[in-house]
């Protein structure tokens, strides 16, 4: 199973803790460097304050060299389609072919309220048109224009400019609907992630999408299936105990619905994981500042599950 770290800092963390982290993750052999996209915390005072996903990841694009980048996901409500399509494209160039983008409908009003940021109703048909746009403006050769009529965003003769350095940049859709969401990844996504659910729920949401592939034609398989899932691994009880305090979580609690405990006990839920399906798992750090957590995960749960 491949294992990618996945951070929440609009909970409070500055540029440079992201960048250690990102490095250290780097550093241990971690796949991909992933990030929320939000702009406003969801408990406690989120000092220092927000960073932006794509500002963020841009710095981070030149600051690393191999691993890869992403959101997960960033929010369709926060920028303009076109732009988005520039910005990631921008960003993959800074990283050499790095980037992957997970898109969503967006979610948490407050945090729109709180930035002045619209917060229609209608948020999942504008993200079908935004990834329309996105992945039309990057499809578009060389030369040629781009235009699209839609109920809530045109483009005219747009020259479709820049290009990504991949082609094509992965795309990753998400969630638990059971009929938009998995019609939507398959025909768009690259990648389908359920978001911090239990394995027989991740098996059952992949089922859905694999029948929404068939329907289109695709291959039941042609998706790679990941799992967002919260993490929180010590070498033994103790250390267990130390790290889901440090979180303000309960131990009993996360061994129950995260990937938590020793080692062993990682393994064993992430295996379960893969039994349903996903050959990729996002493991959620919430404690930005513990690099230690990353190696104890990458020397001793990592290799259980090669």
């Amino acid at each position: 199973m491949d294992l990618r770290i996945m951070i929440e800092p609009q909970q409070g963390a500055s540029y440079d803790t992201q960048l250690r982290l990102a490095r250290a993750a780097e550093d241990l052999g971690f796949s991909a460097f992933f990030r929320s996209d939000h702009y406003l915390t969801m408990s406690g005072d989120g000092l220092p304050g927000p960073t932006d996903a794509w500002v963020t990841l841009g710095a981070l694009a030149r600051e690393t060299s191999t691993i890869r980048l992403g959101t997960m996901v960033t929010a369709a409500t926060f920028r303009l389609p076109g732009v988005l399509a520039i910005q990631v494209a921008q960003v993959d160039q800074m990283s050499g072919g790095r980037v992957e983008l997970g898109l969503g409908a967006g979610w948490y009003e407050a945090e729109h309220r709180a930035y002045g940021i619209p917060f229609p109703k209608e948020r999942h048909a504008r993200l079908a048109e935004q990834l329309d746009i996105v992945t039309g403006l990057w499809a578009t050769p060389i030369g040629e224009r781009f235009s699209y009529d839609g109920r809530f965003y045109t483009l005219v003769d747009s020259p479709a400019l820049p290009k990504p350095a991949q082609s094509p940049v992965p795309v990753i859709v998400g969630g638990m609907g059971t009929s938009k969401t998995p019609a939507l990844a398959a025909k768009h996504a690259t990648e389908f992630n359920t978001p911090f659910c239990s394995p027989e729920d991740a098996a059952a949401q992949f089922g859905r999408v694999r029948a929404a592939l068939e329907a289109v034609g695709r291959a039941p398989d042609d998706l790679v299936f990941s799992s967002a899932v919260e993490t929180c691994v010590g070498k033994d009880d103790a250390e267990v105990a130390r790290r889901a305090a440090a979180i303000g979580r309960d131990v009993e609690g996360l061994r129950a619905n995260a990937v938590a405990g020793t080692p062993a006990e990682a393994a064993e839920k992430l295996r379960r994981y893969a039994e349903a399906g996903a050959t990729v798992a996002y493991l959620q750090i919430l404690d930005l500042d513990d690099l230690d957590h990353l190696a104890v995960i990458a020397s001793e749960v990592r290799p259980q599950l090669d």
